[in-house]
């Protein structure tokens, strides 16, 4: 696997093979990496709800959450304050298309991280995913509330070569609206086990072969 530096990436956008909306802009390429704004749209989790039995906390637990998840969509000119200690999710501006032949990984801003918004490392985009990402961030001070705006740059994608390319993409958020929040596992079995912590079964029942 090697990453793809700006001649390349802009050879792929070229022939519309790596694809964004809306496009990139002059200030978003850099030397090996792309980096991606603020959108509009926000996950804040809830801390409780009112049922019949009166005001309960929630709960996070395993598998499917979205009843937890509130989502804030923002106008153009509006801004966003995240309070100290916050964790929330943001939507990325652009929509991305991923080649087959090709995963990406997402990367902080250090400009970000400064102003004590972290924003955490989410790991792989698969090869052929389309839509937006969702990006988990986090107020990390404790005293002060950080004002945020749509069409920040605020991380960054790396792009690499695969040895050999998928045949579809397999992520379960694929071209998914942000509001689904946590989706279950595919294989219902496996968050069963899980949940019964028969991890041997789990194991025995689905050897790699």
């Amino acid at each position: 696997m090697s990453v793809l530096t700006k001649k390349e990436i802009l050879v792929k956008i070229k022939h519309k093979t790596l694809w964004f909306d809306p496009p990139l802009d002059k200030f978003q390429l850099q030397a090996h990496s792309i980096d991606l704004r603020i959108g509009f749209d926000f996950i804040i989790p809830r801390s409780w709800a009112l049922t019949k039995e009166g005001r309960v906390a929630l709960k996070v637990d395993y598998g499917e959450n979205k009843k937890y998840l509130e989502v804030i969509s923002l106008k153009p000119g509006q801004f966003f304050e995240i309070l100290p200690g916050e964790f929330i999710g943001i939507s990325t501006l652009e929509k991305v298309k991923i080649p087959e032949g090709l995963m990406a990984v997402l990367y902080p801003r250090s400009s970000i991280n400064r102003r004590g918004f972290s924003v955490d490392l989410s790991g792989i985009i698969d090869a052929g995913f389309e839509g937006n990402l969702l990006v988990p961030v986090r107020n990390n001070t404790t005293s002060q509330t950080i004002r945020i705006y749509p069409g920040e740059r605020f991380c960054q994608v790396v792009l690499e070569d695969l040895s050999s390319q998928i045949s579809k993409p397999e992520g379960r958020y694929q071209k998914a609206n942000m509001s689904v929040g946590v989706l279950k596992e595919r294989n219902q079995v496996e968050e069963r086990l899980v949940r019964k912590g028969d991890i041997k079964k789990l194991k025995k029942s689905f050897m790699l072969k």
